[in-house]
């Protein structure tokens, strides 16, 4: 099971001007937390509350049906291209990459099992969605277009420029038979195509935003096509949700996190450092910044007043950054919570050979590159501790699906109560929606033609 420290953000370790009372604060705050969690799993089930992510891993028809379809395609594709952005596709990635062989799409089809190689596109670069058509071989790919409204203009593109492409190479007809949907469940421009075509689909679920969207098909669909146990993955959130509906604070890893990071934030810590000690954890990276950064920064709070609260959430992965980023993290600004994450026990284990009997080099002879790993994750960890700054530490026992789905399902959890904590809406994001807005007017989309100007800069908003 994952756990989480946070004893080093006590002032026992970190002193009383850059730590917290943990104590004290878990006795004042305690009762607040406990009905906050309480509220957060009673309306998980309330129309309109942003909160059904929480069922999804009780989904069990999900499953079969999605294991159904991965088993009807497995060996008929050699390419998996999803298609979204945000949500849409952090998520996805961050779990294929922690969860499959690191060089994957390198791996010879036996070695993958018959399983295809997978290429996200998240972007309107020309050159990266250039360079993917140059190997695609599109009579063995398949496309799962992700998005809800169908009317996301980045997925949307390329998803008109795969079809056109597809229906060139394959004839209209065949090409049908190389796209899969994942969209709303009733409504939408991508849901009205998949039905005109006949495209298989799955659905995002009625209040299940994009951040918090990998369990459901989004996440779940590309995961099973290339292979992975989605089924352990459930099996871990149901294990761990147990623990985060405990009402007691002490019992609590996701309303502890959610503490710490919100009382550290009042005392000036406003920049939130995710930092895994794993380089397949790292796109999980990523997905947090989306997460904390969407959910928490807000210009209102719930009873309309602005606030303009919000950590700023920081990528990082060890031992890489500790070349680049721990000198300021360690001698700039004391503004920052780190957030650790640590395996315990890696797939494999590879030893550090002695060829050179160089003796400033014996020390690292006969050692593992985990032994490696881990004393730069205790060194780093206690430098900082012994210079004041606060950071807390998660704890994978390996780095499995089980696992895995635990660590994503703390954080989105501790957002939510993150969120009723700063007294915000954490399912929200208006402050995507004007640059959405002049998007549409800058691509003559019917409607935004009165924006034109104002996208341009050409007239001066108000934003206070």
């Amino acid at each position: 099971m994952l756990t989480l420290t946070v004893q080093n953000t006590d002032n026992q370790a970190v002193g009383a001007e850059h730590g917290l009372d943990l104590q004290k604060e878990y006795e004042a705050y305690g009762p607040s937390l406990e009905k906050i969690v309480q509220d957060i799993y009673t309306c998980k089930d309330q129309d309109g509350g942003w909160k059904k992510w929480l069922n999804l891993p009780y989904d069990e028809a999900l499953v079969n049906e999605i294991e159904k379809y991965a088993a009807s395609v497995k060996g008929k594709y050699t390419d998996l291209v999803i298609l979204g952005i945000g949500g849409s596709s952090l998520g996805g990635f961050a779990l294929l990459k922690a969860l499959l062989h690191p060089y994957w799409n390198d791996l010879p089809v036996e070695k993958r099992r018959g399983y295809p190689r997978f290429y996200f596109v998240d972007n309107v670069d020309t050159d990266q969605i250039n360079g993917l058509l140059d190997i695609l071989d599109l009579n063995t790919t398949l496309v799962n277009v992700i998005t809800k409204s169908g009317t996301t203009a980045e997925t949307m593109s390329a998803f008109m420029l795969l079809k056109d492409r597809l229906d060139k190479a394959l004839g209209a007809e065949t090409a049908k038979k190389h796209i899969v949907a994942t969209t709303d469940p009733k409504k939408g421009i991508l849901r009205d195509l998949a039905t005109q075509e006949g495209y298989p689909t799955f659905e995002v679920p009625d209040d299940v935003g994009g951040r918090f969207s990998i369990f459901c098909a989004v996440g779940l669909l590309p995961a099973a096509l290339c292979g992975v146990d989605i089924r352990q993955m459930q099996q871990g959130i149901r294990d761990l949700d147990a623990q985060l509906k405990q009402p007691d604070l002490n019992q609590n890893p996701a309303a502890q996190n959610a503490l710490v990071q919100y009382l550290l934030y009042g005392r000036g810590k406003t920049i939130s450092v995710f930092m895994p000690y794993s380089a397949r954890l790292a796109p999980v990276s990523d997905w947090y910044v989306q997460l904390w950064a969407e959910s928490l920064g807000k210009k209102l709070d719930l009873d309309g007043r602005v606030v303009h609260v919000g950590p700023t959430p920081v990528r990082s992965v060890g031992v890489t950054d500790q070349h680049s980023q721990v000198q300021l993290f360690n001698e700039g600004p004391n503004n920052k919570v780190i957030t650790f994450v640590q395996v315990q026990a890696p797939d494999g284990n590879l030893s550090i050979p002695s060829p050179f009997k160089i003796e400033d080099l014996s020390y690292l002879e006969n050692k593992t590159f985990h032994q490696l790993m881990t004393a730069e994750f205790e060194s780093t960890r206690a430098s900082l501790t012994n210079n004041q700054r606060p950071n807390v530490t998660i704890t994978l026992p390996k780095l499995d699906a089980y696992h895995f789905a635990q660590l994503l399902y703390l954080l989105e959890v501790q957002t939510a109560i993150a969120g009723a904590l700063f007294h915000i809406d954490p399912f929200d994001q208006p402050g995507v929606e004007l640059a959405k807005k002049y998007t549409y007017a800058l691509m003559g989309r019917k409607g935004f033609e009165h924006m034109v100007d104002e996208a341009k800069g050409k007239k001066t908003t108000s934003a206070s």
